[in-house]
């Protein structure tokens, strides 16, 4: 049987959602306390884990570190209850296989317990080189997504984690340079036109500052001075809205590849 550790200090959630593994056939190991999560995840090597973001003492965000530092590569699940959009791009910082939101539907946790389980393990050849004789972060390129409207934020953010990138998503040229120098994104893909800090503002900076990685503009626009002045500050691809999402994801590799190159 598939091994699933769920760790989350409301005993009462606990309980429910081993009733709930338990008749998807799997075995359910259960902890109330960050502490005692760890513990049971270094011991029983659980295929999927269940975190609760908000917990005493040892919270999830914590607990996915100390898991990191055992294992790069382990499924390791959200669940955030009241989490804000910080909370989130800070898991996904941490490589958290999914972060889903308490309150959504249980179909939607299942399915994603489910896609997890499936996974095969890294093969050694696929993990990255050892450094000071630690394991290093597995390398899954990481995105970042910069547009003022929620739902096309949010879309592709999802879109992009589904394809096997590590996306974040953000609302604002501020929030997205803050990110830029904490996490150092493989890529961004930035809405030209947004409120205060405009996307070519954003461009232009990330240019004064030497990004190194891939940088995608979005623009709805058709003004052919903005344009202009948008290409002229070099970015590797600009996509007219609405984005071709197949489009999309043959330029993200084309920018990987040439930034590798």
């Amino acid at each position: 049987m598939t091994k699933l550790l769920i760790v989350d200090d409301d005993r009462m959630n606990c309980d429910l959602l081993q009733d709930l593994f338990s008749r998807q056939g799997y075995d359910v190991i259960l902890a109330t306390s960050g502490e005692e999560g760890l513990d049971l995840f270094r011991t029983s090597n659980p295929k999927v884990t269940l975190l609760d973001l908000r917990m005493p003492g040892m919270d999830g965000l914590t607990l996915l570190k100390e898991i990191r530092a055992i294992d790069p590569h382990a499924a390791v699940i959200i669940l955030g209850g009241g989490a804000t959009d910080v909370h989130e791009n800070q898991a996904r910082a941490l490589r958290a296989t999914d972060f889903i939101r308490k309150g959504l539907s249980l179909d939607i946790l299942v399915e994603a317990v489910n896609r997890n389980s499936k996974l095969p393990s890294p093969s050694i050849a696929t993990q990255s080189p050892c450094l000071d004789g630690e394991m290093g972060q597995q390398s899954r390129e990481t995105v970042l997504v910069v547009d003022d409207e929620p739902l096309v934020c949010d879309l592709l953010v999802k879109f992009l984690n589904l394809r096997g990138y590590y996306a974040l998503g953000v609302r604002n040229g501020q929030d997205a340079l803050r990110l830029v120098d904490e996490i150092r994104p493989d890529a961004i893909l930035v809405d030209m036109i947004m409120p205060g800090m405009a996307g070519i503002d954003v461009l232009r900076t990330l240019r004064e500052k030497e990004y190194p990685g891939g940088i995608i503009i979005m623009t709805g626009s058709h003004n052919e001075e903005l344009l202009g002045e948008a290409w002229g500050l070099g970015p590797h691809e600009l996509l007219v809205k609405p984005v071709d999402l197949d489009r999309l994801l043959m330029v993200i590799q084309l920018v990987l590849v040439c930034r590798e190159c």
